[in-house]
């Protein structure tokens, strides 16, 4: 008689929407906006968030001002600024993209360091801007920041010729060298002055941090794959892998299975919002008693930043919110379906809209903050009550951005 096969086990269904309840506790969305903001506290939403991405452009003010300010309504660019150049307790550094992350966790990076060492020349974008003898444009920066203390891109002479392109990524040799010296770990972000780096020695600007051991490589995964999870509640293994960028998908694939197995993950089946079929992911053990222990979402609309830790992950946005989001700002203006900086609006726990705002600074020092264009998702009515709490949370980013006034254009 043949053998029966044998039937794999049924692996718990878990709502969309309870996997987005996960995700907006973790990533500190469910907590009250309105409790006191300190070094402290700010310190520790970060370290719940894991980090929180820094980017460059200003239309009303920097990402990660709008992350931490949405889920702290006292907050102000001087506590984050503390962290990083004054208490250390932060440290400036690439996750996917440049990010604030708790210092605590910097022998994690030593591992991102070594590979950045072996790979980045290798690039032609690299060497076709730190030209063709490398080494001796690293030895010339490190030499001057050994003996002249912290410097700025600015402090070292453009000798390209006239007519090269130094717009935008066109860094002259220095530049590309200080960059290189800081991915590897021998410099450090000091502190930034008008968004623009200072860089000075690891070692003068975060001593113990730089002293520390690296990790073990199997302790690097179980950081890496552990730490991401937790700040998920549910994740599949891209997901585990693309948190940190910090191991391969094999690993994190790799790790999942073997938790599981011992029975500190739980293997799950997510449902999807957007009607696309269920996935097969890792949740935190205590999942439903977790997600059954969350507050209710705050009563308020919220203006989410663009690199929001909830959107980093397109794909996941859709399934779980069944909200398709792109950030425009490098579409063609022609090609943009809604505008250049928008902002996701949150209502509790659903993606409800986006608005494109943008302050104008050249009206006096505060300026006006215009709100271009305002687009609610099909199905969501423009009641007065959602009226009044989107206008409210257009006074508070008003207020954080220093504004004297806003409009709505459209």
């Amino acid at each position: 008689m043949a053998k029966l096969a044998k039937e794999s086990p049924t692996l718990p269904q878990v709502p969309a929407a309870t996997a987005r309840r996960l995700l907006l506790g973790a990533q500190g969305l469910l907590d009250e906006p309105r409790r006191k903001a300190t070094p402290e506290v700010l310190y520790d939403l970060i370290a719940r968030l894991g980090f929180v991405q820094i980017d460059s452009i200003n239309v009303v003010t920097r990402a990660h001002h709008l992350t931490l300010a949405t889920r702290l309504q006292g907050y102000r660019p001087a506590l984050l600024e503390r962290l990083l150049e004054r208490e250390r307790t932060l440290f400036e550094h690439w996750t996917h993209d440049a990010a604030a992350i708790p210092t605590v966790w910097y022998p994690h990076w030593k591992p991102r360091f070594e590979r950045y060492r072996r790979k980045v020349l290798e690039h032609p974008w690299w060497l076709e801007r730190v030209g063709p003898d490398p080494q001796s444009v690293f030895d010339h920066v490190r030499e001057r920041i050994v003996r002249e203390g912290p410097l700025m891109t600015k402090d070292f002479e453009d000798e390209r010729p006239a007519g090269t392109d130094k717009k935008w990524w066109g860094w002259k040799p220095h530049k590309a060298a200080l960059e290189y010296l800081w991915r590897t770990g021998e410099l450090a972000i000091a502190r930034r002055i008008n968004f623009h780096k200072v860089y000075d020695l690891a070692e003068r600007v975060l001593p113990a941090a730089h002293a520390a051991p690296p990790p073990g490589k199997q302790e690097h995964v179980d950081w890496a794959c552990r730490t991401a999870l937790e700040r998920l509640g549910i994740a599949t293994a891209d997901e585990l892998a693309g948190f940190w960028r910090a191991v391969s998908l094999e690993k994190a694939r790799e790790w999942g299975a073997q938790a599981a197995a011992r029975g500190e993950i739980a293997g799950v089946e997510v449902e999807a919002e957007d009607g696309s079929r269920p996935r097969k992911a890792w949740a935190v053990p205590d999942w439903q008693e977790r997600a059954a222990a969350l507050p209710p979402a705050p009563p308020r609309v919220r203006l989410l930043s663009p690199f929001d830790p909830i959107l980093r992950d397109r794909k996941r946005t859709l399934r779980l919110f069944n909200f398709d989001y792109r950030f425009e700002a490098f579409v063609p203006g022609p090609r943009r379906q809604h505008g250049y900086y928008v902002l996701p609006i949150l209502e509790g726990e659903r993606l409800v809209g986006r608005l494109d705002p943008k302050l104008h600074r050249q009206r006096g020092e505060q300026g006006l903050l215009e709100i271009k264009g305002l687009w609610w998702e099909p199905g969501v009515r423009e009641s007065k009550g959602r009226q009044a709490a989107l206008e409210a949370a257009v006074e508070r980013l008003a207020r954080l951005v220093g504004a004297t006034e806003w409009q709505l254009s459209t």
